[in-house]
């Protein structure tokens, strides 16, 4: 296990569904003070409004706004455009970035770009993923999400949501909109935005690493007290049937929920790696995304875990625990996959009991 690399550079993702305003907010993030020393990298340039703001053309590829930010288009993989910036800077062919920002399509699926992050060695030891932020049309977004599986899952796996165009909405409908985003994802911070409008401050350092304290902030990373708040059946250890009773608010949109499940027990890391690697194995495609800080018997500090799908990126130690509640607890947004079956398959490994919010 190693430890949580400070030095690495930031990365967000930027999603959202076609139309939903995502281009809008990055256009003007892109001009706002403090975005200097923020490469961005987008699918093309034209979709981008920097033709009174270009300054500089570095090469081909990248642009020099006048905020400071850097802007680049893909150029073949991702991962290539990834370690081609990087090293770019590395020699000073271009202006000095402290964070990278990646606006994806507007069909896009944000689990590959995670995966590309948490896959290549390279990337892994240079850049590291701050957090997802997703646009949701204050007007369109219910409908949207209705008839369109992936706006929910770009929603569901966000750290930071901004609802776009509340200006041509009434209050109701942006009420009913925020309701069924905080039911889908219970520990996402929910903003507004007016033709982009925003402060870059909501939206970025929402990772595990705080830059402003120069420390690890894993309680705000998870969030688990929000998936208590959003839950309104028992919260007893005992879970016989418990999922099934009453409406579980966190369940929604084409089988998507989040919750938090707790190990009250301090289990070997090879239990605990065997489980995840046994519900990534035969249910990779359903888990959208794996939080988790870990009390492991090898270890007198948490461990944290973080996963998309089939991939994980590999194990931090953290230097103390956050707080004295030293339980294991692992935040699972799934499609499909409740947490009797996330419980279950630990029992068969470890034959103890596993308690869920």
């Amino acid at each position: 296990m190693t430890k949580v690399e400070v030095d690495s550079l930031p990365v967000s993702v930027i999603t959202g569904f076609l139309g939903s305003g995502k281009t809008t907010l990055l256009n003007k993030l892109i001009q706002h003070p403090d975005m200097a020393k923020t490469a961005v990298v987008i699918n093309e340039f034209g979709e981008i409004g920097i033709d009174n703001m270009l300054v500089e053309s570095v090469d081909d590829d990248v642009v020099l706004m006048s905020s400071g930010c850097l802007c680049c288009t893909i150029r073949g993989e991702l991962v290539d455009t990834l370690k081609s910036l990087f090293t770019r800077r590395a020699k000073q062919e271009i202006p000095d970035f402290e964070r990278l920002v990646i606006e994806t399509t507007g069909l896009a699926d944000p689990a590959p770009i995670l995966h590309t992050l948490m896959a290549d060695p390279f990337l892994m030891g240079r850049y590291r993923l701050d957090g997802v932020i997703s646009t949701a049309d204050a007007m369109l977004g219910m409908d949207t999400m209705s008839k369109h599986d992936e706006a929910v899952k770009q929603a569901a796996v966000a750290d930071r949501i901004v609802i776009t165009k509340v200006d041509l909405a009434d209050d109701k409908t942006i009420a009913g909109l925020e309701a069924r985003l905080r039911s889908l994802n219970p520990a996402a911070d929910i903003h507004h935005a007016v033709q982009g409008e925003i402060d870059p401050a909501l939206l970025f350092n929402a990772g595990l690493y705080d830059p402003e304290t120069k420390s690890l902030d894993v309680q705000r990373w998870l969030r688990t007290e929000a998936y208590e708040e959003n839950d309104d059946h028992d919260h007893g250890h005992n879970h016989e049937g418990g999922h099934e009773g009453g409406h579980d608010v966190n369940r929604h949109d084409s089988e998507i929920q989040a919750y938090c499940v707790y190990l009250e027990d301090r289990l070997p890391w090879e239990q605990i790696a065997s489980w995840l690697e046994l519900l990534t194995t035969y249910r990779g495609d359903d888990i959208l995304r794996i939080k988790g800080m870990l009390n492991v018997a090898e270890s007198e500090t948490p461990v944290v875990v973080h996963g998309v799908q089939h991939m994980f990126h590999p194990p931090v130690q953290l230097d103390a625990w956050p707080d004295d509640d030293h339980r294991s607890r692992i935040v699972f947004i799934t499609r499909g996959l409740g947490p009797d079956v996330v419980e279950n398959m630990l029992s068969a490994l470890t034959k103890k009991e596993a308690t869920a919010v």
